[in-house]
């Protein structure tokens, strides 16, 4: 059993992918709940602008967002929600196209005894990931801050206080959800990871079910990415 809720996300479509989850989770014996994603068309045009701000957008972000990104940002905004309205001090989220490696268990054990002094562990870690701080873990696991927060929303580990923060300062959004991770400077989320990674992308990664074909970014757009990566190294350099 986990020491604490976990959830995954999935399409109800995406059967196939539910079913590698769930067959991941049986094998670890770890007790897992599935969280039917957002279908982002299938939301009323006044619930969708509760969400998704363009105005936040054009602030914020180098291009409009698809559909499937603004569905996926409502799926964690839910997960989050599914933490506060229980009573658990922390939950592990997971989108459906990752692998659980073995130690993923004694993570999420460790993981509970830590509970202070972060909002949200990132599971899954890279080689190349620019390391700021660590401490022991586990075995030869550390938890890491890092020197820039990673993209992906693949794997985490969320805390009551993280969740508050992230709904009280992200509705609505202008970004995709794990690029709005990276500037925690905005709402001070704590953000950590274990090192070694303790999953893994799944091939299916490689094939998005919710991202629609993505067009070459025009030299306006370019500029305004350009800009936001310059207000991330400048946030970055300047809170730590």
């Amino acid at each position: 059993m986990a020491p604490f809720p976990i959830l995954y996300i999935n399409l109800d479509k995406d059967v196939e992918r539910r079913q590698r989850m769930q067959a991941q989770f049986n094998h670890l014996q770890l007790a897992a709940q599935r969280l039917p994603a957002v279908w982002w068309q299938d939301l009323a045009q006044e619930e969708q602008n509760q969400y998704y701000s363009e105005t936040l957008n054009q602030a914020q972000y180098f291009k409009a967002l698809a559909n499937g990104e603004k569905g996926c940002y409502c799926s964690h905004i839910k997960a989050w929600q599914a933490l506060l309205d229980s009573s658990a001090p922390a939950m592990a989220i997971f989108e459906d196209d990752v692998k659980l490696l073995p130690d993923i268990i004694p993570a999420l054990e460790a993981l509970a005894q830590r509970t202070t002094g972060w909002d949200m562990i990132k599971l899954y870690s890279r080689d190349q990931e620019k390391i700021c701080n660590q401490s022991r873990l586990f075995t030869a696991h550390s938890l890491i801050t890092y020197q820039r927060i990673p993209s992906f929303a693949a794997g985490y580990v969320i805390t009551r206080a993280g969740a508050q923060k992230l709904l009280a300062s992200r509705l609505p959004f202008g970004r995709p959800v794990d690029v709005d991770f990276r500037f925690w400077f905005e709402n001070d989320l704590r953000v950590a990871g274990v090192y070694p990674s303790v999953m893994a992308l799944d091939d299916t990664s490689e094939v998005s079910s919710i991202w629609e074909q993505r067009d070459r970014l025009t030299l306006s757009q370019r500029r305004r990415k350009l800009l936001m990566k310059l207000r991330l190294t400048l946030g970055n350099a300047w809170h730590r």
